[in-house]
């Protein structure tokens, strides 16, 4: 079955941390920019963060620069997203995507309105005192 599966979502305080994992099952990952994305109900997707196929190229969202770190082992076929300090507002489902069309990252994360090749079913981050 071709999937991408996220894990690692959860209730965490303010300042906390989380790591969530996407996992591909299918097919292989090497061959694909890989993107993290959050929506927040009331609120559009937005581009967290993505990373490239091979030259290690990532993308982060001003929001989340310098707290969220982006990393695959393609050996696991699996990319990381480490959530560091962590806000009430980062609250939001989490959902990891993959294509293969796409060229970089900010084309990615920033700037493409249409459909991915894959897409996870998400994970719920939740921030709250």
């Amino acid at each position: 079955q071709v999937q991408l599966v996220e894990s690692g979502g959860g209730l965490v305080q303010p300042g906390g941390s989380l790591r969530l994992s996407c996992a591909a099952s299918g097919f292989t990952l090497d061959y694909y920019v890989i993107g993290w994305f959050r929506q927040a109900p009331g609120k559009e997707r937005e581009g967290v963060s993505c990373i490239s196929r091979s030259d290690g190229s990532t993308y982060y969202a001003d929001s989340v620069k310098g707290r969220f770190t982006i990393s695959r082992d393609n050996a696991k076929n699996t990319v990381y997203l480490q959530m560091n300090s962590l806000k009430p507002k980062d609250t939001a489902v989490y959902y990891c995507a993959a294509d293969g069309g796409i060229t970089t990252v900010r084309a990615m994360c920033a700037e493409w309105r249409g459909e991915y090749d894959y897409w996870g079913q998400g994970t719920q981050v939740t921030v709250s005192s």
